[in-house]
């Protein structure tokens, strides 16, 4: 009835001529306001009756153009009642309908509730399709009746409102708004931007042409809003992709290559690096490795990295489902090359080392992986200026190590396959496989080539398999005891060999197929000392049954050499260290002389080295536990056996086994012997010490350590091996927290903004050592600490305040992208994981209850309702997208990430505005820049929807796209909040 009584008044005060103001005075006597006037159709009614001829009525247009500037009618109303007229052939209608328009789309705004700022995002697509069918309409006019200046005049007052329409960004967003609010919708818009296109051949005039495409380019931009990024400043050098690499490369040749891949993918994202300068970096890490890694096993390591696993890195960069289409790829590895040829004196310097041409030989590896085309590859080689190479005379006749690593490579699959197959008949022909592996460099070549292209843990597999063989015994006779004990030595010296240099992950992480556990898995888990791990000499592992170890004392006692026939190898070896107690105990009671405990030694290994091993193994836990005094003589007896034994008879293959031998005892005996700083053996000339052992200083506190330690990487501008294996002993040593909070001491304390920036990158890479514990004490205890207490707040003061907003923001998102995606490497299992706090009672499951964190906020004195506006009371002001996802909160990192940000919308929501705020400000602002648009998974899912209203009272994320970039748009309540903060700006 109301809306018929309306009709009725409008044609009444168009009859009686009334003014503006008196209609206005005699609706509002006569119609009671609902909630607005909009409950009426007011806008529409209006537009109807003033549009009923061929040109509008200008008195009923008045009433109407008074409701607007009365605010008696909405923005979105009026938009929508315009969107619904489809005469345009009444040009004069078009005209007027456009000028009511120009009243106000120059400041379209809604401070209503969210569900009004959403019909104001519909009107505002609706219009947009309006305006878009009328451009259509004019050009096909155009089209039928050829040129005409008056169609050509509507044409471009439709094509400039369109302009002035989008051309804002606020604008824009509403509009991207309603296209995920209504799916449907847009494709009205996408069909009359295409009826627009086709028809700007008709248009004769070039300017208003180019215009119009402008304006369509504009629209058509709305869905892709938020992938667009700013240029960011180009820089040459990218230290997190470099360290992250020596990183990598020093620990973690064994580990898996899709974490790795998708961990540098985060780099380049979250540091927006250009394509050529991030492969440049990764190949100028190698290099750098190269060059400075530790002769020995280390440097071989390096090249099995460089050459191996490199290549298959960038082979899985280039299928990388978000990255660059792979011709694009393509195309940044030739260009990184072309960059990588002018670092002349850097390839130098490896071609010096290695003794061959490296950039070359991985020339020729990434085009036989399609990495590079075969002209590229040419033209590439050509281009490297030869320096002089140092042939010296000793060294032209070693083989280079990149080539034998690459020839090592398909060895590994020949020895696999060979080891594979059944030797119960004849093992003797697998025992000339495995002698000549022993030989040379040749094992730890085979083992590096495994260990970068995954194939290690299989390897250490068959050779567990290999190692149990033994165990079963037929009538044999001496010749087939011996190939026995020679199978059983070289597989447990060889595994001894993976353990300490790839670490007991290799062979502990995968369960044996088989249900018992095999005997060299048993011995490693009990007996045998790893850096960082304590053992029991009195545990009852090294104490098998009296009999046993009766007869074995007395066999190393009386006879003058090991007898093999019939032996249980690995009975023996369990056996041995309670016989080397015996012995020990017989010399320091003095019932054995000096020169019997040495025919004993003898006796242990001279045969079979790994009962030398073991009894080594035991020694080295024995003497942990003694006081200085009473260590020489244990001391003696792990130097004697130390000391190869050269008889006459001793088994083949002894002085290979003997090395070996050799380097695993000392190995295990280096802590031990450090301790009092006695020697194992006089050091021999040519010989490497261990590398990376003893890299903390003997008389220095560690904090000093650390900070001296960061420094000299902060001078040098990137992280090189030496200083990794050196963080990572002060991490062990000290712990998570102190580790994390002395190196943010570090940065805190740097005042300029290029220095600030460059610790950033430093420490990311600095953390990757174990990124899931450092993250959950950054967020969860560290930062609160800084943002709860008003002493600490002058420290967040920028620079280094907003370079440890991102350095967060960083950490964050990588462990948030890589917690969800597979199991911890194998050096962050190493490490026992401390607790940081019981999670438990710092961030409770429950909301009922308050946690300690909360608690700390609440003593602000602000209570929470002041976060939330008084229009959104109902609105909890700890909800979030996460709960709408029901994301686990069991998780820690969860749940630090959830605490963390009702933290933030604690400090923003309180009356003291500080560096503290300016640090969320920062935070905010570091994950917008780093965000992948629109995903789902961000951290930035855990933000309270209420902080967003606080936040864009911030001038510096008082912007529409800030707005889109914080709200979770997939969710209707985020939209909600998101076109309600827009709408306001």
């Amino acid at each position: 009835m109301k809306v018929v009584n309306l009709k009725q008044a409008i044609l009444q005060a168009w009859k009686e001529r009334w003014s503006d103001y008196q209609w206005a005075i005699n609706i509002k006597k006569n119609f009671p306001k609902g909630a607005t006037w909009d409950y009426l159709n007011f806008a529409e009614a209006l537009m109807e009756q003033a549009m009923i001829g061929p040109s509008p009525n200008p008195l009923i247009l008045s009433y109407l153009k008074y409701a607007i500037s009365s605010q008696m009618v909405s923005y979105s109303s009026v938009l929508t009642a315009i969107s619904k007229f489809d005469g345009f052939s009444r040009e004069l209608c078009v005209t007027s309908l456009l000028e009511i328009m120009d009243m106000f789309c120059h400041r379209l705004s809604c401070h209503g509730k969210a569900e009004e700022c959403i019909g104001l995002c519909r009107a505002l697509l609706g219009v947009v399709v309006w305006l878009l069918q009328g451009c259509a309409f004019y050009c096909e006019k155009l089209r039928e009746l050829g040129p005409s200046a008056g169609t050509e005049a509507s044409l471009k007052a439709c094509q400039e409102r369109l302009h002035n329409l989008m051309s804002s960004t606020k604008n824009r967003a509403l509009v991207h708004i309603a296209r995920l609010e209504d799916q449907g919708s847009w494709s009205n818009v996408e069909q009359a931007v295409l009826k627009v296109t086709e028809g700007l051949c008709n248009i004769p005039n070039p300017t208003l042409r180019t215009n119009l495409e402008e304006s369509l380019s504009l629209v058509k931009s709305i869905p892709l809003m938020l992938s667009v990024q700013c240029d960011l400043p180009v820089r040459a050098s990218f230290p997190s992709v470099h360290a992250f690499i020596m990183l990598e490369g020093t620990m973690n040749l064994t580990g898996e290559i899709q974490p790795m891949v998708e961990q540098l993918m985060m780099i380049k994202r979250m540091q927006h690096i250009p394509g050529p300068l991030f492969v440049l970096e990764i190949w100028k890490a190698c290099f750098t490795g190269l060059i400075e890694s530790p002769e020995g096993t280390e440097e071989l390591k390096w090249t099995a990295f460089t050459f191996l696993k490199i290549p298959q890195v960038l082979l899985r960069l280039k299928k990388y489902p978000q990255g660059d289409k792979g011709q694009d790829f393509m195309e940044d590895v030739n260009v990184a090359f072309q960059y990588l040829l002018k670092l002349t004196p850097l390839l130098d310097k490896a071609d010096q080392r290695c003794n061959c041409d490296c950039l070359g030989m991985l020339l020729q590896e990434c085009n036989k992986l399609g990495l590079l085309s075969d002209s590229n590859t040419e033209n590439l080689t050509s281009k490297r200026e030869f320096a002089p190479r140092l042939k010296t005379a000793e060294n032209a006749n070693i083989q280079p190590n990149p080539g034998l690593i690459l020839r090592a490579e398909p060895t590994v699959t020949n020895i696999l396959k060979t080891v594979d197959a059944d030797h119960s008949k004849s093992p003797e022909g697998l025992l000339g496989v495995l002698g000549h592996m022993l030989s040379g460099k040749s094992l730890d070549l085979l083992l590096a080539a495994a260990a970068a292209t995954g194939k290690l843990k299989s390897f250490a597999r068959k050779f567990i398999k290999l190692n149990e063989f033994p165990k079963h015994i037929s009538g044999e006779g001496s010749k087939s005891a011996s190939v026995r004990a020679l199978l059983f030595d070289i597989s447990f010296l060889m595994l001894c060999h993976v353990v300490q240099t790839y670490g007991s992950e290799v062979i502990l992480s995968e369960p044996s197929p088989s249900g018992e556990t095999p005997f060299f898995e048993t011995w490693l888990q009990t007996c045998m000392p790893e850096e960082g791990k304590t053992l029991n000499p009195d545990h009852p592992c090294f104490r098998p049954e009296p009999g046993k170890v009766e007869s074995l004392v007395t066999l190393l006692n009386n006879s003058s050499e090991m007898k093999l026939v019939q032996v249980k190898w690995h009975e023996i070896c369990l056996s041995t260290p309670a016989a080397i107690l015996e012995v020990l105990n017989a010399w320091e009671n003095g019932v054995l002389s000096v020169e019997a405990v040495q025919k004993i030694t003898d006796n242990i290994k001279g045969k079979v080295c790994s009962m030398a091993i073991c009894a080594v193994a035991w020694l080295v836990a024995h003497v942990r536990m003694l006081g200085r005094d009473e260590r020489e003589k244990p001391q003696t007896m792990i130097r004697q056996l130390v000391t190869p034994h050269y008889a006459e008879n001793t088994l083949q293959f002894y002085n290979e086994r003997v090395v070996i031998m050799s380097s695993i005892m000392e190995h295990m005996c280096a802590d031990v012997f450090q301790q009092t700083g006695a020697v194992l053996r006089s050091p021999v000339e040519g010989q490497e010490p261990i590398p990376y052992r003893n890299l903390l200083p003997a008389k220095e506190p560690i904090h000093k350590a650390l900070s001296q330690q960061f420094q000299a990487v902060l001078r040098k501008g990137w992280v090189d091996s030496r200083a990794f294996h050196l963080f990572e002993s002060l991490l062990n040593m000290g712990g998570v927290f102190w580790f994390t909070n002395n190196l943010i001491k570090e940065l805190l304390k740097e005042t300029r903004q290029e220095w600030a920036n460059r610790v950033v990158e430093l420490l990311y890479s600095i953390f990757c050592l174990d990124t899931q514990q450092i993250t959950l004490t950054l967020l969860g205890t560290i930062l609160p600490n800084l943002l709860t207490d008003s002493a600490h707040w002058h420290s967040l003061s920028d620079p280094p305040g907003k370079a440890l907003a991102k350095l967060s923001v960083w950490c964050a998102l990588s462990s948030y992208s890589s917690h969800h995606k597979g199991p911890l490497s194998a050096r962050q299992r190493k490490r026992q994981r401390e607790d940081i706090e019981d999670y438990n009672s710092l961030f409770p499951l429950d909301d009922t209850q308050p946690s300690k964190l909360m608690r700390l906020l609440s003593s602000n004195e602000d209570e929470p309702a002041a976060l939330s506006s008084p229009g959104d009371r109902s609105m909890s002001s700890s909800l979030s997208a996460s709960q709408l996802h029901t994301v686990n909160m069991r998780d820690p990192l969860n749940r630090v990430l959830a605490n963390l940000f009702l933290l933030f919308s604690s400090v923003l929501g309180s009356k003291m505005a500080g560096p503290h705020t300016q640090f969320v400000q920062s935070f905010v602002e570091e994950c917008v820049e780093c965000l992948e648009q629109g995903s789902r998974g961000s951290i930035l899912q855990f933000m309270p929807f209420t902080m967003v209203s606080e936040l864009v009272k911030l001038p510096a994320l008082a912007r529409p796209k800030v707005v889109l970039a914080i709200t979770d748009l997939t969710l209707p309540l985020g939209r909600r909040v998101a076109a309600k903060a827009i709408a306001a700006l």
